[in-house]
């Protein structure tokens, strides 16, 4: 039970689910506003044609490598909160907080080899996923001062999840909150005020996730947490972290192949539409990721009711959990596909005032967003397989969307189309159709399995 009384074993489930997603989908979105904003900021550096556009896609460039970096605060976040919540419904408080320890400094240690990789490789790393010599100037301004930063990003972003996870959503609501406003503020000060273009934009993000990481590891040594990060609990031991590095892949492999996905992505792109279908990539994949974030949320509201009462072994509260999750997360995702439809331009204008960026990258998005509409039912089922405690299922989904299908098409499609870039656009739609007909024909299978087993009296 939180500080306003949340009980995840007792309660409506769908009054329980909303109270704890809606602060989390607004944690998601506006977490999303730490790149937006740079982006919008940048993408109206002056001239606009030529400097602003290009200052855009150089920063665009840089969104793989900062997907890396958020892949593992989420491999250790998503793989360790949900095994905690598990532990906290069998009534195992002191496994929640060892697991909790234990993730922690895998994010210490995480976050430091990924500083000096970054330091060391920024240049031939940005090449790959797509930066060109028009480009690669913004590209390394932004990630040589970003990559300084890395460590509050892991513990912003990993360690917030705990606080979620124990019903805690407000609190961290108020994590990303905090830091995005700060962000919001600083980035007008340091682009155009001080004169620092990108290096500002970084370096006001930076500040910004280091004010809010102070901020989580507050309310985790506190008072007030039900699961408090003792000194007792940091050291790793095999036992812990494995299975929390097993259940993380999926979402690891979720956010970590955006990276990859982008390489393809930028490299087709680029050769067959030119700078222009890169910076198209830009504002589609900007969009995206602000449009599925609302998902996010309810899956991570979901979270801890799911995983909580799996421990517990209260069947019939997970599938109601799922019922209601399944049901607004088709319901957001099939509205979010009619405004794109119905709007596209509408959404590009607000991350470029060049009107030919604006014109292709409205054309590409109603391409690229064209299953939008039914991805609610994916990532309701694979995240439920996660907060179920299901690492091969998840993990599977995982590798099968990105690696199996979307990677591929990316490559076969372009020879059966005159307009190749428009088959390159089109791989997305593609594989995600596929995806869910895989995933929930999955699910139905194993979900029956897993609350069977639930319901199966206990051995003595």
């Amino acid at each position: 039970m939180n500080e306003k009384g949340v009980d995840l074993g007792s309660g409506k489930v769908g009054r329980l689910l909303f109270s704890l997603a809606l602060p989390t989908i607004t944690s998601q979105i506006v977490n999303m506003l730490y790149n937006l904003v740079d982006r919008v900021y940048i993408g109206h550096m002056t001239p606009v044609d030529t400097v602003g556009k290009l200052a855009l896609t150089g920063v665009g460039v840089c969104m793989p490598v900062i997907m890396v970096i958020s892949a593992f605060a989420a491999l250790l976040a998503m793989g360790g909160a949900p095994r905690a919540s598990i532990a906290e419904g069998r009534g195992d408080l002191e496994g929640a907080q060892r697991i909790m320890g234990n993730c922690f400094t895998m994010l210490v240690c995480a976050s430091l080899v990924l500083t000096v990789v970054l330091r060391l490789f920024a240049r031939p790393l940005l090449l790959t996923f797509g930066a060109s010599e028009n480009t690669i100037g913004y590209a390394l301004d932004y990630m040589n001062i970003y990559s300084l930063g890395t460590i509050f990003v892991q513990l912003t972003l990993g360690m917030n999840a705990y606080i979620t996870a124990q019903g805690f959503s407000t609190v961290s609501m108020w994590t990303v909150l905090i830091g995005a406003v700060l962000n919001t503020v600083l980035d007008p000060i340091f682009i155009f005020g001080l004169g620092l273009g990108v290096r500002g934009a970084a370096l006001a993000t930076i500040i910004s996730q280091a004010v809010s990481a102070v901020w989580v590891l507050r309310f985790l040594t506190g008072k007030k947490t039900k699961w408090r990060l003792q000194r007792q609990n940091l050291r790793p031991r095999a036992g812990v972290v494995l299975p929390c590095l097993a259940l993380g892949m999926s979402p690891f492999i979720m956010q970590s192949t955006e990276s990859l996905i982008a390489v393809c992505f930028n490299s087709s792109l680029l050769k067959y539409g030119g700078d222009i279908a890169v910076g198209a990539m830009t504002v589609l994949t900007s969009i995206m990721q602000f449009a599925m974030m609302p998902l996010h949320g309810l899956t991570q509201g979901a979270q801890p009711i799911v995983s909580y009462n799996y421990g517990a072994r209260n069947s019939q509260r997970v599938r109601q959990a799922f019922k209601v999750l399944l049901k607004a997360c088709l319901i957001y995702s099939l509205s979010m596909w009619a405004l794109v439809q119905l709007a596209p331009r509408v959404f590009a204008g607000i991350f470029t005032p060049d009107a030919q960026l604006q014109e292709y990258a409205a054309w590409a998005m109603r391409i690229y967003m064209g299953a939008t509409g039914i991805f609610g039912i994916q990532i309701a089922c694979q995240q439920t397989f996660v907060a179920l405690g299901n690492a091969k299922t998840s993990l599977f989904l995982a590798v099968l969307r990105k690696i199996i299908l979307l990677i591929p098409l990316i490559y076969i499609l372009p020879p059966f189309f005159t307009n190749k870039a428009l088959a390159v656009f089109l791989a997305e739609p593609v594989a995600d159709f596929l995806a869910v007909c895989t995933t929930a024909t999955l699910f139905t299978v194993q979900f029956k399995r897993s609350m069977a087993e639930l319901e199966a009296p206990r051995k003595p």
